[in-house]
């Protein structure tokens, strides 16, 4: 997309692995480290070896290190999840599935909602990369179907594999799911207006009110919280829920806010304001706070119904686990 942009300039594309990528032996959910996609890319960053990384943006944190920002979030994909079944179990659905089979996930958000839709399945950690869990899947008796994002289905080309999409009553999506994030260090202008370009105004929006909602939460992988986005007519709708392990507790609402607001020269002293993590400085300021207020309220409904005992009991339980 860059040298679409930018025909004149030079790119140069430097592969990294990190520390998320290589323990492949253990549940995300178990191994507690807040940056395990994004810390070597960071470190990479901070020592001018690389002048912007591409994420997942739901493997950002909600709260950066200081120095950086996300200058881009791009269009968003589909941010639904996706049902890959075994060949064997070719053209059915999950709740087509024979009692007790096994469907991999590493996700406690997929297995506390499934759980609770499904309850004549079982549920079993798998980890690795998509070709590794897709080998599994296929070479292996151990699952009748696995989940994943489909976003990163399509990215790789791999859209036919899909066998059910889960929709937003099946499966509510994790915070950031199917958009990618260009983070970039904070003062480095001449980057971050580069990459501004890439920004997608409804996707930011969505992201940063679903952002917000997680960082009130203080949640992560380590928790069960879920969220669906919409943005029509100038309204942006979110919905959010907290699961317990199993899925039998849960808190779930939605809210909306208008978020249409005419773009206005915002130069000055707010020029690099930030709203959980993003700064979008083509996207009107007044819209972007409506959003992470709009987060932020959300999730404060919910702490008020008790979504933080919800979490803090899945929370302990995962790490008794």
């Amino acid at each position: 997309m860059l040298r679409e942009l930018y025909p004149d300039l030079h790119f140069e594309i430097v592969a990294m692995s990190t520390t998320g990528d290589k323990i492949l032996d253990t549940a995300l959910s178990k191994i507690g480290e807040k940056s395990l996609f994004t810390k070597e890319l960071e470190n990479a960053l901070e020592r001018n070896e690389v002048d912007l990384v591409v994420h997942s943006l739901k493997d950002l944190p909600t709260s950066l290190p200081p120095g950086f920002t996300i200058g881009a979030v791009c269009k968003r994909e589909n941010p639904l999840d996706a049902v890959v079944f075994h060949p064997k179990n070719c053209g059915k659905t999950l709740s087509l599935l024979p009692e007790k089979s096994v469907i991999g996930t590493s996700s406690l958000r997929r297995a506390a909602q499934l759980k609770k839709k499904f309850p004549h399945l079982e549920f079993r950690d798998i980890r690795g990369n998509l070709n590794t869990r897709l080998k599994k899947l296929d070479e292996k008796e151990d699952f009748s179907a696995i989940i994943l994002a489909a976003a990163g289905l399509r990215r790789m080309g791999w859209e036919n594999r899909i066998g059910q999409l889960l929709s937003p009553e099946d499966c509510l999506y994790a915070v950031g799911q199917g958009a990618l994030a260009v983070e970039v260090r904070a003062k480095d202008q001449e980057i971050l207006n580069m990459v501004s370009a890439l920004h997608d105004a409804d996707t930011v929006l969505r992201c940063i009110a679903e952002r917000a909602f997680m960082k009130r939460l203080e949640g992560g992988c380590s928790v069960p919280v879920a969220v669906n986005t919409v943005l029509k007519d100038g309204q942006l709708y979110l919905t959010g829920a907290v699961y317990s392990l199993d899925g039998s507790d849960s808190l779930k609402e939605t809210m909306q806010t208008s978020v249409h607001y005419p773009q206005q020269n915002e130069d000055g002293p707010n020029d690099d304001v930030q709203h959980v993590g993003i700064t979008a400085k083509n996207v009107p300021g007044q819209a972007q706070e409506a959003a992470e207020n709009l987060g932020v309220e959300l999730a404060s409904l919910l702490l008020s119904k008790g979504a933080k005992h919800i979490l803090s009991v899945a929370r302990q339980l995962n790490d008794a686990r």
